[in-house]
């Protein structure tokens, strides 16, 4: 544990933004995955799947948990999945 005042806030602020990033990254992994399987089994919703996946990686890039070409590659298997 860090005996300067600063150095411990650092480390609660940090605790509470892995705890952040390590939630927003799972739900971003639980969109593509039901992205693709929606796609495979040809589901009805489909689309609309595909298209809230998408939008995850956007909040993603956003809140800077992705690079903007691994968004932008990531999406761009989605919209392939989905048109395919």
């Amino acid at each position: 544990m860090p005996n300067i005042k600063s150095a411990k806030k650092r480390v609660l602020v940090s605790k509470t933004r892995a705890a952040r990033n390590k939630s927003a990254n799972s739900a971003l992994k639980t969109a593509i995955k039901k992205a693709h399987v929606a796609a495979e089994t040809n589901a009805a919703d489909k689309e609309a799947v595909v298209r809230a996946a998408i939008k995850k990686v956007d909040q993603a890039q956003a809140k800077g948990l992705l690079h903007k070409n691994n968004a932008d590659r990531k999406k761009s298997a989605l919209a392939k999945l989905l048109n395919a």
